[in-house]
């Protein structure tokens, strides 16, 4: 890869700003200052802006974050704090999440800057599932299992919700597994049947679990396996 492209991506910024600091001297390759943009990066070169090591990626990156409450899964957002804030990894801004999470919903958060990576999960034809641990406001209603397996009419919607997998665990808690993603489902699903979702933490994303070591705030990188329970078999 060109040097000054190398900058670009891990400083974020432009091509022009990349010439004026590397005509500034503040780059360094193998402790040798270069000038020039069109040098040629070899994976084994070391990178340095103002004496701080640029690492180069190696592949796309796959993470799994528990998410606490309070934070965006956007990577830039003028009102709120992003999940990037827990992410400690060169280049942090190139991940995306791959299936968001409300900004009052807790649980696990795929990162990745593999963009087909995270289509497999994202995209409805897929149908990757995804459970829930859910706290309601009212104790369960005995037929609401029985209707989120028929499905159910969503407010403003035609379409009736695909079937989904309903755990009954206390009378206020329970277990759901939906294989689609509309909009705030899990919420209005419970709507639409005169319940209330007050806590909502999600547990599984198709086979990847998260991780029960992980504390709020904590991430890992995902394992080979959970990268390819992924992809097509």
């Amino acid at each position: 890869m060109r040097l000054d492209k190398f900058l670009s991506q891990q400083l974020g910024i432009s091509r022009a700003l990349v010439a004026r600091e590397l005509r500034a001297q503040r780059v360094t390759v193998d402790g040798e200052v270069v000038k020039s943009g069109a040098f040629k990066l070899a994976p084994e070169h070391q990178v340095e802006f103002d004496g701080n090591a640029l690492v180069q990626q190696n592949g796309p990156r796959y993470f799994m974050l528990n998410k606490p409450q309070g934070y965006v899964c956007s990577t830039e957002d003028p009102d709120h704090p992003t999940i990037l804030y827990f992410i400690d990894e060169p280049v942090a801004h190139k991940l995306h999440a791959a299936g968001r999470l409300d900004i009052d919903t807790t649980g696990l958060v795929l990162l990745t800057d593999d963009g087909q990576w995270s289509h497999r999960i994202m995209s409805p034809k897929h149908h990757c599932e995804k459970t829930y641990l859910v706290t309601l406001e009212l104790p369960l209603a005995e037929d609401t299992a029985h209707q989120f397996e028929l499905g159910v009419q969503l407010h403003g919607e035609k379409s009736l919700t695909k079937p989904a997998q309903l755990e009954k665990l206390d009378d206020h808690q329970v277990r759901l597994t939906i294989r689609e993603g509309r909009y705030h489902q899990v919420k209005r699903m419970f709507a639409a049947v005169g319940n209330r979702v007050v806590e909502l933490h999600r547990e599984r994303i198709g086979a990847i679990a998260l991780d029960d070591t992980l504390e709020l705030g904590e991430y890992r990188a995902l394992t080979e396996e959970e990268v390819a329970s992924v992809l097509p078999h």
